[in-house]
């Protein structure tokens, strides 16, 4: 079994994994309000504000130093890339402010992040034509999808800092992709691939009943 294999579960993860399957065959956390609340207001449907940012993982928390840290892209590109940390940082940095909202039921406004801004990663890695979707690998197993217009939006970066600090492992530092516009389960923490590929691929918790977009203002939480 591989990092890339996501269905290699530990006890821990199948239970995990059974109990939010068992939600989404619920509907858990599903209201009556999508429809009233579009256009959107700033909290989603079902949600609560808090502001302690809670830890959400399948059991795994990698510790990945700096220094050891890889990123690539790959698949359906012209350029792809493949940057240790060093590079990493020393591409062109932005920092950004989202509010985030997790399929679990909970919000909280306005986050600050600093990393490199999407733009600059498609840019450099120039998908080709045929590129539609893209697949995002974490150093846990985990992977997730989104369609390449979406990963394209103004407010999406890879973040190396949370608030003026370095993330914290258990929030998924060294560096985790942030799509706030998504439920956040689509923010994959501990990144360390892209792949572009034309036909769309579900990733883990897609696999295993979540909704395959994850809109919260729509409530797209499951299938």
């Amino acid at each position: 079994m591989t990092a890339d294999d996501p269905r290699s579960l530990d006890g821990y993860r199948e239970k995990l994994v059974r109990r939010k399957q068992e939600w989404a065959r619920e509907g858990r956390l599903l209201t009556e309000e999508a429809d009233a609340l579009w256009p959107r207001e700033r909290l989603p449907p079902g949600q609560r504000l808090i502001e302690k940012w809670p830890v959400l993982d399948l059991g795994v928390q990698p510790d990945i130093p700096r220094d050891k840290w890889i990123f690539t892209v790959d698949g359906l590109v012209e350029n792809p890339i493949c940057w240790k940390w060093d590079e990493f940082i020393s591409q062109p940095q932005v920092t950004l402010s989202s509010d985030i909202h997790c399929v679990t039921g909970w919000s909280r406004y306005d986050n600050v992040w600093t990393g490199v801004h999407i733009a600059h990663v498609l840019e450099t890695c120039a998908p080709e034509a045929g590129a539609r979707h893209c697949l995002m690998y974490s150093s846990d197993g985990y992977t997730t999808n989104i369609r390449i217009d979406r990963l394209a939006d103004e407010d999406v970066l890879l973040a190396h800092s949370w608030e003026g600090e370095y993330l914290a492992k258990e929030h998924g530092g060294p560096v985790r992709i942030v799509i706030p516009k998504w439920y956040f389960w689509k923010s994959a923490k501990w990144i360390r691939r892209l792949e572009f590929i034309c036909e769309d691929e579900k990733g883990f918790w897609e696999d295993r009943g979540y909704h395959n977009d994850g809109d919260p203002w729509r409530e797209e939480r499951y299938d």
